[in-house]
């Protein structure tokens, strides 16, 4: 059970602190899928810093500090809740398996760090 709790927290970080760079780094597929959900680009800075907040926190749970790690896996979960509602209020399915996707992470890296 550690070894995958490891193996899935680390990927949930890595994933996290990529699309948060590319938040950051105005990235074009970034900015083409937040003007498809109708994200204006004033927000991408805090919804990147978020993001590499949470994976922050789930290395800090790797680290020994289980609370931080559990709350950063729950708050990355809430935060992909909301990504999936966007792109389903605007009906843009075709880029839905990016969030979903660092949503069952964050699911994941939860439902595990939980069970520890």
């Amino acid at each position: 059970m550690v070894t995958a709790y490891v193996f899935v927290t680390v990927v949930t970080i890595l994933a996290n602190a990529a699309i948060a760079g590319a938040d950051f780094a105005r990235a074009r597929f970034v900015l083409a899928n937040s003007a498809a959900v109708e994200v204006p680009r004033s927000w991408l800075p805090w919804l990147g810093a978020l993001k590499a907040t949470g994976a922050a926190g789930l290395l800090l749970g790797l680290l020994g500090v289980p609370g931080v790690g559990i709350a950063a896996a729950a708050g990355l979960v809430l935060f992909y809740v909301g990504a999936v509602a966007a792109h389903v209020r605007a009906r843009v399915f075709a880029t839905m398996v990016f969030p979903g996707g660092f949503l069952a992470l964050a699911v994941a890296a939860l439902v595990l760090g939980v069970a520890r």
